[in-house]
């Protein structure tokens, strides 16, 4: 199984195309083996080569309204009508209580919202 580190976006194609081949092979045989190898190798390259910055909070809340059609009056029966534009409009920072409730139900992880973030003033 010879298997090389990807060092371009010519050999990341190529080896897409190689898991592409290979997906679904048994767990445990030669050909599952090497899909998992590749896969790691795929992973490790893309976040080298097209890194995500993390999300604010504010920002991870409108990516939770957007991915799941809450709108704004959802976020106001959360945590509040001019809490929730204060909020969104950076002007209010995020409180404890307002974290917990978001997570709670909207399933936004605790940790990227409670990263301090610039307000305007």
């Amino acid at each position: 199984m010879e298997i090389r580190p990807i060092r371009t976006d010519t050999d990341h194609e190529a080896m897409l195309r190689e898991v592409e081949m290979l997906w679904g092979a048994p767990v445990g045989s030669e050909q599952g083996d090497r899909l998992d190898v590749l896969v790691t190798l795929i992973e490790d390259y893309e976040k080298r080569r097209w890194p995500i910055d993390p999300l604010d909070p504010v920002t991870a809340i409108e990516v939770a309204m957007e991915e799941n059609g809450h709108t704004r009056a959802d976020l106001a029966g959360l945590i509040g009508q001019s809490r929730a534009t204060e909020i969104l409009n950076r002007s209010r920072a995020l409180t404890l209580p307002m974290i917990r409730k978001i997570a709670r139900a909207w399933h936004v992880p605790e940790k990227i919202l409670v990263q301090e973030y610039r307000l305007e003033k």
